[in-house]
């Protein structure tokens, strides 16, 4: 008989147990055990290769694992009705404007036509876009065009089940951008409570954002290292937190796990 699931799991946590992928004969990940509480923004962090967008796919119900089991809230996810999930590109319909393309998720997500203009509005304001609902996507920057897909990934918020799952969403940024958007990211996370998976390769960006930080090996990604983060979150802006000594010891130490998890096996 399968072990009962804990009622965090049911809650909307997620399960990764004995869980391998492949690719013909190559195995980008695994085996992997994981739990991931409701609530916490895990950062998975690592080299190039080593599996973490591999990981992240699977969460999402985007590929099924080669091996072993991966549950949220208990049970299999399914795209598009279990995360919310921003890419590295914003992938956002060009011919629809903000607001439309908002509203479309949230007609996806099963939000009632009627309440549609009022939850565009609350999501939109959240990433500070609302003044510009009326606007073409291609007449925003790329840091704006950003926060839309933030917008559009909440839009099943209230979905029990649902994650927020991001992968390298702001690489192709400037580095001031790239802040701005962190800032908005750990604060939409934090109002909404939302459980968050957020794959980088900078051991700042982890450090920043992250309640829990996971360093994987070099393919197959196995856990390196598993870090609960306790950092003041609260009466501290960005750059007085990038200054302080808890945070440089701790970008350093993600940083030094993730150089040597990248080394390759002899």
């Amino acid at each position: 008989m399968p072990a009962p699931v804990s009622a965090s799991h049911t809650d909307g946590g997620i399960r990764v147990r004995g869980v391998e992928h492949r690719y013909g004969t190559t195995t980008a990940l695994g085996p992997l055990d994981l739990d991931v509480e409701p609530g916490s923004f895990l950062v998975l962090v690592g080299a190039s290769g080593c599996g973490k967008s591999t990981l992240l796919r699977l969460i999402a119900g985007f590929e099924s694992p080669s091996g072993g089991e991966l549950t949220v809230a208990g049970r299999r996810p399914v795209p598009g009705q279990t995360a919310g999930v921003v890419f590295q590109q914003p992938r956002l319909f060009p011919w629809r404007t903000v607001g439309g393309n908002v509203e479309l998720a949230l007609k996806y997500a099963g939000t009632p036509r009627e309440r549609r203009p009022e939850r565009r509005d609350e999501l939109l304001s959240r990433v500070g876009l609302k003044d510009i609902a009326h606007r073409k996507i291609w007449e925003i920057s790329g840091g704006q065009q950003q926060r839309v897909a933030i917008a559009r990934a909440l839009a099943s918020e209230r979905s029990e089940t649902s994650l927020l799952l991001l992968d390298e969403p702001f690489a192709a940024l400037d580095a001031l951008t790239r802040e701005r958007l962190q800032e908005d990211v750990r604060q939409v996370s934090a109002e909404s409570g939302r459980t968050t998976v957020f794959v980088t390769h900078s051991a700042d960006e982890a450090a920043f954002l992250g309640s829990r930080i996971v360093v994987l090996t070099h393919r197959p990604g196995r856990v390196a290292l598993d870090l609960s983060v306790d950092l003041p979150r609260s009466g501290i802006d960005a750059e007085e937190l990038r200054r302080s000594s808890e945070y440089v010891r701790l970008r350093q130490e993600v940083s030094r796990a993730v150089k040597a998890a990248a080394v390759e096996p002899a």
